[in-house]
């Protein structure tokens, strides 16, 4: 199914790459000489938007950008925060995004939380946006970093350390970290939360917690599993490589999304199996037409054994990248108000709340956006789909 290069799979060295960091308006500031250093290279700039080097946030927000290791990598956060409150603690939500994308895509949402109250790191996996990947060698003296594929079970432990460094900052309000993901970040936030006790709070959009292949989405689900396989041995003999750096694969509906999962990984991540693990309240919000996989094996079902509080959203009418276009705000605010519910210091106290939410998983979908307003005059519904913006 996937093209892979034979090779012995490296870590890059932690130690030198530690030393590189970002002040915080946005300049490097390296510790390290440039040849001890493997930059990255997939800047969020090949999507068209700006790194972390060169972001300026608006008015009235802070930034800083910084580096950790996840597994002897480096990887690039990026902290978003209201200007004026570096002196305190602050409740946080951690955010990465979903397949394919980079931690710039989620910077306009970082914002609108930082202003609602919160700290905000977002983070790149290993191998995409600002981070680096690891490195294999291909012969004598050469080395290939590998970026742009989906590994769920590299991508999950980076999700663990950056909660680990998030700890050891001075702005961090341990007693309070929430989650936040979206697509197969919203399956991430699941799994994370299902187990680390650290979570107080998530939120998990448009859920993607079961990459194993299943009709309508797929149409031959047992020729994915074959092909994924096959690809697991040929990496296995050394007879294949990684997958090309962004590579395209379908997306089952005609579509497709950037970044190739590697060997027959992906149908062995099912944090939805783990579910009845999480603990933390927990905000589900779906779209109704839901086209890339099934809302009742994902959402609906982590929804039913998530063990805390929880509560489900549907949103009508929306697909599932109307979650980042048209129905983004609409989705932000019922984030927001569930994790000022949830995780702010003052409302998450015991005796706050009443009795523990634990609201239906399969609740009648909302209106759809702007078929709300009883004169007609809503058009969020019949906005242009934004699906080519992250895929």
């Amino acid at each position: 199914m996937l093209a892979c290069a034979v090779g012995l799979a490296l870590a890059l060295p932690g130690a030198a790459a530690a030393q590189r960091t970002l002040s915080l308006n946005g300049q490097p500031v390296d510790k390290a000489p440039a040849a001890a250093r493997i930059p990255a290279v997939d800047p969020a700039t090949l999507q068209g938007l700006t790194s972390a080097r060169d972001y300026r946030p608006p008015e009235g927000i802070g930034f800083r950008a910084a580096d950790f290791i996840s597994d002897n990598v480096r990887l690039t956060a990026q902290w978003v925060f209201a200007a004026g409150s570096e002196g305190g603690k602050s409740p946080t939500v951690i955010m990465a995004p979903g397949w394919g994308a980079t931690a710039a895509s989620l910077r306009e949402t970082a914002v609108e939380l930082a202003r609602a109250g919160y700290l905000v790191m977002l983070f790149d996996y290993r191998g995409w946006g600002d981070s680096d990947g690891r490195v294999m060698r291909t012969g004598e003296g050469a080395v290939r970093e590998l970026r742009g594929y989906i590994d769920p079970a590299e991508q999950s432990e980076d999700w663990f350390n950056a909660i680990s460094y998030a700890t050891t900052q001075p702005m961090v309000d341990t007693g309070h970290i929430g989650l936040m993901g979206s697509d197969l970040g919203g399956g991430y936030v699941v799994y994370a939360a299902a187990h680390d006790p650290r979570i107080k709070a998530l939120v998990s959009q448009v859920t993607w917690a079961d990459l194993r292949p299943s009709k309508p989405y797929q149409q031959d689900p047992a020729k994915v599993l074959a092909e994924g396989d096959a690809a697991a041995a040929g990496l296995a003999a050394g007879q294949a490589a990684y997958p090309a750096d962004r590579a395209r694969v379908s997306n089952g509906q005609g579509g497709f999304l950037i970044g190739a999962p590697v060997g027959n990984k992906s149908p062995r991540w099912t944090p939805v199996d783990e579910a009845d693990g999480v603990t933390a309240p927990t905000l589900f919000v779906l779209a109704e037409k839901e086209q890339l996989f099934s809302n009742v094996f994902n959402g609906q079902m982590a929804c039913e054994r998530v063990q805390g509080p929880r509560k489900m959203v549907i949103l009508g009418g929306a697909t599932h990248y109307d979650l980042y276009g048209q129905e983004r705000e609409r989705a932000l605010k019922l984030s927001i108000d569930w994790l000022d519910k949830h995780l702010k210091p003052a409302a998450a106290q015991p005796a706050a709340r009443k009795d523990a939410e634990r609201g239906p998983c399969n609740p009648p979908p909302l209106p759809p956006a702007g078929e709300e307003k009883k004169d007609g005059s809503g058009q969020g519904h019949k906005a242009e789909s934004t699906s080519g913006r992250f895929n």
